[in-house]
């Protein structure tokens, strides 16, 4: 098997109830939470925030 051609090294840690944040290895972070119809549909209360499949879904294009 070959070397892997690039590995992805982030962090993510809570940073209170739903909150959470990351940070990528260039320095870059951002907070992901929850928002919209999910938390209607299970009754969070929470700040909202975007989802962490908000932003795979903007890296792809949209």
């Amino acid at each position: 098997m070959s070397e892997p051609f690039y590995v992805s090294r982030a962090e993510v840690w809570k940073v209170e109830g739903l909150h959470r944040r990351a940070r990528l290895e260039t320095g870059t972070e951002f907070d992901m939470g929850v928002h919209g119809p999910i938390k209607e549909h299970y009754r969070l209360e929470a700040q909202d925030l975007p989802l962490p499949v908000d932003y795979m879904v903007a890296l792809t294009g949209g």
